[in-house]
């Protein structure tokens, strides 16, 4: 059986998400993905603003002491549509910064998590 990488971050108190992008190659089926793996709220509208709306409410933004947002499978996105790619980048980057009541990093994984 293979560890979790994430045990140690775990282990740290964080919380940590995996957003799979393998098979996106739209923005419709980004915010679909954002919507399941980040367990986002009903009223979440499925575009950029909305998802750095919900990325910074108090609500459901950074667990504390933070949560870890690793991003996977992003390559053949970023290849279909490079400027949705872009803003989306720029959304969780933003995120990352502002990151509500507690911290959220924002890792873009370059290959696969053993």
């Amino acid at each position: 059986m293979t560890a979790d990488p994430f045990d140690g971050v775990r282990a740290s108190g964080w919380q940590v998400d995996v957003l799979d992008l393998t098979g996106v190659n739209d923005k419709a089926g980004f915010m679909d993905r954002c919507a399941r793996a980040l367990r986002l709220p009903e009223w979440f509208g499925r575009n950029w603003d909305a998802l750095a709306d919900c990325l910074g409410d108090p609500d459901w933004g950074p667990a504390r002491p933070g949560r870890l947002l690793v991003v996977t499978g992003w390559q053949d996105y970023e290849k279909a549509r490079p400027d949705e790619w872009l803003t989306a980048r720029e959304v969780l980057a933003d995120a990352a910064v502002t990151g509500g009541d507690g911290a959220l990093a924002v890792v873009l994984a370059l290959g696969a998590l053993a």
